[in-house]
């Protein structure tokens, strides 16, 4: 087996290598930026590909609103310090902890921490919605629509 060494290479088709440093952020607002690794925007329809993945960086402070989705999500805390909201309970978390969330189900995460809190996500799925519990508004993930990071306490 080869190693490319070549920077920016990729292996072949479909396949990919993502590094962080060459992906467009996604801010979401007030500290909150997502990574987004593998979707519909970098992976053709017609490939077998069934899953969104990324990263969010949250400041000191901040989190995402109580949400729902169309799909499971997993989410594993890759650095510092969570509070995971799933239903009506709420769980302390810290890095290399990691939830599961059936489809339907409200949750959020926030940074309880001093320092930068990131997660790492999966979706079981490419078409990816998102619910906000307080309003029900519902809108496509990553899209403009997708932003409303607030302070953890709201």
């Amino acid at each position: 087996m080869s190693t490319p060494t070549t920077p920016g290479a990729q292996p072949t088709n479909p396949c990919l290598v993502l590094r962080p440093q060459e992906i467009n952020r996604f801010d979401r607002g007030n500290g909150v930026v997502t990574l987004p690794f593998v979707g519909k925007w970098n992976t053709p329809a017609n490939e077998t590909n069934r899953v969104t993945t990324g990263m969010t960086v949250f400041s000191p402070g901040t989190g995402i609103p109580l949400h729902s989705h169309n799909v499971e999500e997993t989410v594993l805390v890759f650095e510092g310090e969570a509070t995971a909201v799933i239903g009506d309970e709420e769980f302390e978390l810290t890095a290399g902890q990691a939830t599961w969330v059936p489809a339907g189900i409200p949750h959020c995460f926030r940074n309880r921490g001093t320092d930068t809190m990131t997660i790492y996500w999966v979706y079981g799925g490419r078409d990816i919605t998102r619910t906000v519990t307080a309003t029900g508004e519902t809108f496509t993930h990553l899209s403009e629509s997708d932003r409303g990071a607030t302070p953890a306490a709201s």
